[in-house]
């Protein structure tokens, strides 16, 4: 495909989502920030009109970054709100499949890449905010099947954990109120475009995370990777357990 290259990041108003699309526009991609159609990706019609104008003005598409998100309140699960709590796993989740599958034909066109903004929350249980470890949990296994379903069409998928970035929504949590060791949005940066640019191809279907991974220590470590490797998967008792696949 010739011209520039175009990249869709859903929750591109402020965060992560800002900083990411700032540096593929200063990379000198073409950046598709969402618009007033779609105010909701949990919306099926709104997504795919919106993904259907993308590839009427562009005929491409060349990455999906799905990183919009939401979080619910601090308390345990026994005190959450049930509505809040399934809106965070339909936002987190749902959000995700949608614009994914929507934006699939344009992907395998053009042999895209899907990076999905995970958490290192997804890899373990919560005791307060359970619906935002779900969530990550669940959209880890979007990244999986996205991987699996790509395979033979030439899309590759990674989950990215961007570490904790200074945002708003990180600066307003009681989980962060004493932190100082914030990951950088460079840090974030430098995974990303290492994920763009084919080098960390051997980590499609699996998780990266900034400000503990660097692209150098990764693909050193590449061909040592198995198929569990840097996925979720349950860890055996020993050797024997019946549980290993």
């Amino acid at each position: 495909m010739t011209g520039p290259r175009v990249a869709l990041v859903t929750g591109a108003n402020r965060g992560i989502g800002a900083f990411v699309a700032d540096a593929l526009e200063a990379d000198g991609w073409v950046v598709e920030r969402g618009s007033s159609a779609v105010a909701d990706t949990t919306d099926r019609a709104a997504v795919e009109a919106w993904v259907g104008e993308v590839g009427e003005r562009h005929g491409r598409l060349d990455l999906l970054v799905n990183n919009a998100g939401v979080m619910e309140q601090e308390v345990t699960l026994p005190e959450s709100d049930p509505d809040e709590w399934w809106r965070t796993v339909e936002v987190n989740v749902r959000g995700p499949y949608l614009v994914t599958r929507a934006a699939w034909p344009l992907l395998v066109a053009a042999g895209g890449r899907v990076i999905n903004l995970n958490s290192g929350a997804g890899v373990r249980p919560g005791l307060q905010a359970s619906a935002y470890n779900v969530s990550k949990t669940a959209l880890a296994r979007i990244t999986g099947s996205t991987d699996l379903a790509g395979r033979e069409v030439g899309v590759r998928a990674f989950d990215l954990a961007p570490g904790v970035v200074r945002t708003d929504m990180t600066a307003a949590m009681r989980a962060h109120a004493d932190r100082t060791d914030w990951t950088t949005p460079e840090q974030v940066l430098e995974l990303v475009r290492a994920l763009v640019d084919g080098r960390l191809d051997a980590y499609s279907g699996r998780m990266v995370r900034a400000g503990v991974d660097d692209v150098a220590t990764l693909v050193a470590a590449a061909d040592r990777l198995g198929e569990r490797e840097r996925t979720i998967t349950v860890v055996p008792y020993a050797d024997d357990d019946p549980l290993v696949p």
